[in-house]
C-alpha cells in the first residue's frame, strides 16, 4: 500500500505537458527506467497493473447474455485514473506499454476504454527488454491491441471467477468459511496429495550392494572403485545380508581380470537459457527461493535498478516467458563477448539455437541479461544480495547456453570376477571445459570431479583391496518441492509460467498445505477438500481436462475458437454438477486439534484454528466464549529489557512483529528480526532489519555499543522506531 499510495502522489503531482507523448507502463520503477531513455518529449506514467476488473462483491458475469462480463474501476485506482485521463487530454499520442504478455494485453485494452482510445488503433507498443534501443524500437513500430489475446485473458479471467465464485461458497457452506477452490490450484492440491498417498501406502524394502576396492597387479598400486553389477548376465539382486555374506565370501577368493576396456569422449552441450519455469527450478535447487521468491526479484531486475552514475538499467528481458529463443542480435553479442572473454574455442562455429517446446506461446525471448558486459561482478555494488544471486544464475545461463560443449575422456572397465561375476568401473576426465567454465549445468550446481583410473588393458590381472557391502532400503518417492512442483506443472501442462507462483501461494495461504524442510505436505483440510472435490467435481481436479483448458486457451489467443464457445462447453455442466452436489453434500466436520492450553475465561482446552494469518488458539465454546489466542513462536532470542524471551507475534493486519514473553509488563516491541546469537563486542541483542528492496542489515539494539558507530542503520533507526511506535500491535 505505501508503495501505490506514493506512485499516487507522484501521478498526480507531475502536470502533463501539453504536446508530449504519454507512455502508460504497468509500475513506476519501469516508468522512471524508460523515461530516462526517451527523453524530454514524452512522460511516462504507471497505472499500478489493471485498472479495471470484475466486482469483488457480486458474480459480474451475464451468463444469460453470451457471459458479458462486468467491468468495473477498481476501488482504490481512481487518483490513478482521474491523473491519467488528465494526462492523456493533454498529450499529442498516447501508447499503451503494458507487459508483452496475455495479462498485458489486456491491461491495454482497459485502459483504451477509460482513456476513449480506440484498440483498433496504433496505440499499443511492446518490448521484451528495458535498454534504450529496445524501447526506442518499439516506439517506431506501434500497432493496435491484439484482440485474441485479450479474448483468451478474459476467457482465462471469467473460467476462474466460474469456478471460484461458484463452488467456493459451497466450500464455506458445507465445510467453513475463507476455504476456495480453482482450476489450476485444485489440481495442483491433487498432485501434492496424490503424491503424500503413495509415500504413505510405500512399503520399503532392503537391497544390498557390493562396493569393490581393486587395484593392479603391481607394487604399491593405487586402489579404484568398482561396482559388483552382474552375475552371469543378470544383474544382482541382493535382497539380504545373509545373500551378500555369501557373495562377498565367494569375491574374496576370486580371480580378478580385465574382461573390456572402452575409451571415448563425451560431449556434453549446454542446458538453453532460462524460461519461467526452469528458472523458478534452478532458483530453487541452488539458491533456496521459492516460486514467489524468485519472481518478486525477476521483476525488480526486470524493471531496472540503478547502477551508480548511469542510472536505472533494465538487467534482464522479461521474465514471463515459456520461449527458449534468442534475438539473432543478441546472440551475436554474446558471442563476441564471450570469445573475447575466454577465448574463440569456447565458441561454437554455428550458434547455438534452441527450439521451443510443442505448447510454448513462444511471443517474446528466453530470460537472459540485457547486456552481457553487465556482468555478475560490475553489478554486485549496486545489487542487494538475493538480486545479485539471481542475477548471477541467469547470466551464467545465458552465457553458457552459447558456448561450446564439453568434452570429457570416458572409459568404462569390465571386470571379470571368479565364477561369473561381473563389475564395473566408470573414469571421466574433462579434456575440455567449454560452457562448464560458465555454468556447472547440473542440479546441483558443482561441478562434474575427474575420476581418474590407472592404465588398463583386456587381460591385466588385478587385485583385491576391499569389498564394501552396504545395506540400502527403497525410498517413497520424495514429497514436491518449489522446484519439483513447477516442473510437473510444466510436464502436464497445467497453467501458465505466471500463474506457478501465485497457484502455490494460495494453497499455502488456504491451509491446503504447509511447506515443512522445503517440502509441501498436504494438511488435513487439504484432503477433505480434495475428496469432495473429487467426488463431485472430478473434472476441476482431473489433470487432463486441465490441461486440455489451457489447450482451448491457446487457440482463442490464435483466434481459432470463441470465448463464447468455451465458457458455454464448460458451464452448463458445471451449474448441473454444482446443483446436485449442494444437495448431496451434507455438513463436514472437520478434524479437531486439541492444545494444551486453557481457555482464561471459561478453563475448556483451547482448539487450534486456521485464520487469514494462520493457526490461532479459540475456545471451543464459541459462540457462548469467544477468548482466542495467537500461537507464538520462540525466536530464541532473549529480550534485553528483562531477559525474557522474545516470540515472533502479529498485528491486526496480519504482519509480523516481535515482543517480550511478559507483555504487559514489558515493553520491548520491534519489527526487526531478532538474532540468536548475541553481539560479539557488547552480547547485546542483534537485530536484522529487512528492506523493501530486499537488503538485509543486522544492527546491535545497544545504541552504546562500538559497532553502533558509523553504523549505516544509524540514518534510519529514528525513521524505524517512529514508525514502529506508531503501529497498532496486539499483545
Amino acid at each position: 500500500m505505501p508503495a501505490q499510495a506514493t506512485a499516487k502522489k507522484k501521478t498526480v503531482s507531475k502536470a502533463a505537458a501539453k504536446g508530449k507523448t504519454l507512455v502508460i507502463v504497468e509500475s513506476p520503477a519501469k516508468a522512471k527506467t524508460i523515461e530516462k531513455y526517451l527523453g524530454k518529449g514524452y512522460m511516462v506514467r504507471a497505472s499500478m497493473g489493471h485498472l479495471r476488473d470484475l466486482p469483488k462483491s457480486q458474480f459480474g458475469i451475464d451468463v444469460e447474455h453470451d457471459f458479458a462480463p462486468k467491468y468495473i474501476n477498481i476501488r482504490g485506482k481512481g487518483d490513478i485514473i482521474k491523473a491519467l485521463k488528465k494526462d492523456g487530454k493533454n498529450a499529442a499520442k498516447i501508447y499503451l506499454a503494458s507487459d508483452p504478455d496475455r495479462e498485458g494485453e489486456a491491461i491495454a485494452w482497459h485502459m483504451t476504454y477509460i482513456l476513449g482510445l480506440d484498440p483498433a488503433s496504433d496505440c499499443r507498443i511492446v518490448f521484451n527488454e528495458i535498454t534504450k534501443p529496445a524501447i526506442q524500437a518499439a516506439i517506431k513500430t506501434p500497432h493496435p491491441i491484439d484482440l485474441h489475446r485479450v479474448d483468451a485473458q478474459q476467457a482465462r479471467r471469467l473460467l476462474d471467477r466460474i469456478v471460484g465464485y461458484k463452488l467456493s461458497p459451497l466450500l464455506w457452506r458445507k465445510v467453513r468459511k475463507g476455504l476456495s477452490a480453482g482450476r489450476v490450484q485444485s489440481v495442483t492440491l491433487k498432485l501434492i496429495c496424490d503424491r503424500e498417498k503413495e509415500i504413505q501406502a510405500f512399503v520399503s524394502e532392503e537391497y544390498w550392494t557390493v562396493g569393490l576396492k581393486l587395484r593392479q597387479n603391481k607394487t604399491k598400486a593405487p586402489l579404484f572403485a568398482a561396482e559388483l553389477t552382474h552375475h552371469n548376465g543378470k544383474k544382482i539382486n541382493l535382497k539380504s545380508e545373509a545373500q551378500t555374506n555369501a557373495v562377498t565370501a565367494e569375491l574374496a577368493q576370486a580371480k580378478i581380470t580385465v574382461q573390456e576396456v572402452k575409451v571415448s569422449q563425451r560431449r556434453r552441450k549446454p542446458s538453453p537459457p532460462f524460461t519461467t519455469s526452469s528458472m523458478q527450478q534452478d532458483a530453487a535447487r541452488k539458491l533456496g527461493f521459492t516460486s514467489r521468491r524468485t519472481m518478486m526479484i525477476a521483476q525488480q531486475l526486470y524493471e531496472g535498478l540503478s547502477l551508480g552514475k548511469s542510472g536505472p538499467v533494465g538487467l534482464i528481458t522479461y521474465m514471463r516467458t515459456d520461449s527458449t529463443r534468442i534475438a539473432e542480435q543478441a546472440q551475436q553479442e554474446a558471442r563476441d563477448f564471450l570469445a573475447a572473454k575466454f577465448g574463440k574455442e569456447y565458441i561454437p562455429t554455428k550458434p547455438n539455437n534452441y527450439a521451443a517446446g510443442k505448447k510454448a506461446q513462444d511471443a517474446h525471448e528466453a530470460i537472459r541479461p540485457t547486456n552481457l558486459q553487465n556482468t555478475p561482478e560490475q553489478v554486485a555494488p549496486y545489487l542487494n544480495k538475493d538480486q545479485l544471486k539471481l542475477y548471477t544464475l541467469i547470466w551464467q545461463r545465458f552465457a553458457a547456453s552459447q558456448m561450446a560443449a564439453a568434452v570429457m575422456d570416458t572409459m568404462g572397465v569390465t571386470i571379470a570376477l571368479g565364477d561369473g561375476y561381473t563389475a564395473k568401473a566408470n573414469g571421466s576426465q574433462v579434456k575440455f571445459a567449454g560452457f562448464t567454465a560458465v555454468y556447472a549445468g547440473s542440479e546441483s550446481g558443482k561441478q562434474d570431479k575427474d575420476v581418474i583410473l590407472p592404465e588398463l588393458a583386456a587381460g591385466d590381472e588385478l587385485k583385491l583391496g576391499k569389498i564394501l557391502p552396504e545395506q540400502h532400503f527403497t525410498e517413497p518417492p520424495p514429497r514436491y518441492n518449489d522446484a519439483s512442483i513447477v516442473k510437473i506443472l510444466e510436464e502436464k501442462e497445467i497453467g501458465r509460467p505466471s500463474t506457478y507462483a501465485p497457484t502455490i501461494e494460495t494453497l499455502l495461504k488456504r491451509g491446503y498445505v504447509q511447506r515443512a524442510e522445503k517440502s509441501f505436505h498436504p494438511t488435513e483440510l487439504g484432503f477433505l477438500v480434495l475428496d469432495m472435490l473429487e467426488e463431485y467435481f472430478k473434472s476441476i481436479v482431473d489433470v487432463k481436462f486441465t490441461a486440455q483448458m489451457e489447450s482451448e486457451l491457446d487457440e482463442i489467443a490464435e483466434g481459432k475458437q470463441t470465448v463464447n464457445e468455451l465458457l458455454t462447453e464448460f458451464y452448463e455442466p458445471f451449474a448441473q454438477t454444482l446443483a446436485k452436489a449442494d444437495e448431496a453434500i451434507g455438513q463436514v466436520e472437520l478434524p479437531v486439534e486439541v492444545s494444551d492450553v486453557p481457555c482464561e475465561k471459561c478453563g475448556r482446552l483451547m482448539v487450534v484454528k486456521m485464520g487469514r494469518y494462520g493457526k490461532f488458539l479459540a475456545c471451543p465454546g464459541f459462540p457462548e466464549c469467544r477468548s482466542t489466542k495467537p500461537i507464538l513462536k520462540d525466536t530464541g532470542a532473549k529480550c534485553p529489557k528483562c531477559g525474557g524471551s522474545i516470540l515472533e507475534r502479529r498485528s491486526r493486519r496480519g504482519r509480523v512483529f516481535y515482543g517480550c514473553e511478559k507483555y504487559p509488563d514489558c515493553d520491548f516491541v520491534t519489527w526487526d528480526m531478532p538474532q540468536k546469537e548475541p553481539c560479539e563486542k557488547c552480547g547485546s541483542l542483534v537485530l536484522a532489519h529487512r528492506y523493501r528492496n530486499g537488503r538485509v542489515l543486522k544492527y546491535c539494539y545497544n545504541d552504546a555499543c562500538d559497532t553502533r558507530i558509523n553504523h549505516p542503520i544509524n540514518k534510519d533507526l529514528e525513521k524505524i522506531r517512529a514508525r514502529a511506535a506508531a503501529k497498532e500491535v496486539e499483545g
